[in-house]
């Protein structure tokens, strides 16, 4: 399992030849803390601004690019709501709310290895995304 850690993605900038700039600091900050929330941008604008104020929204989209792009995390791509951000890198199904946008981590079983079916389907799998559509705990025993 490879989930997001300050050090760990301070040490893989460092190895692309990033550099470390209180801004990128305070935006990985923002996605450590929240990871389990699976933040947006403006979740980590709003926790960036609170440690490095020159911290602008375009630097956050910016940033959260470079980082997606470099795989040090993964952004989730929604039509009806603001993308988000995973740093849990392993392999999991994503289970997302549709009343309150929650995002919950569920781990695959051993049993059920994707990259198992992929050599047997001769299929080269470059990434994945599983989530089920659904409703969370929480808004189940809420009314409407």
């Amino acid at each position: 399992m490879r989930k997001i850690n300050k050090e760990n993605l301070i040490n893989q900038l460092k190895e692309k030849g990033l550099k470390i700039t209180p801004q990128r600091l305070a935006i990985i900050d923002a996605l450590v803390e929240n990871r389990h929330a699976h933040p947006g941008a403006t979740l980590i604008y709003n926790e960036a601004r609170k440690k490095a104020n020159r911290v602008s929204l375009s630097t956050v989209y910016a940033t959260l690019k470079e980082f997606s792009e470099s795989g040090l995390i993964k952004q989730l791509e929604f039509d009806r709501m603001e993308n988000r951000y995973d740093g849990d890198l392993s392999e999991h199904i994503n289970l997302i709310c549709k009343r309150c946008g929650t995002i919950i981590d569920y781990h695959i079983p051993a049993t059920l290895e994707p990259k198992d079916i992929a050599r047997k389907a001769g299929f080269v799998v470059t990434d994945t995304r599983m989530e089920f559509h659904g409703y969370c705990r929480d808004c189940l025993k809420r009314p409407d």
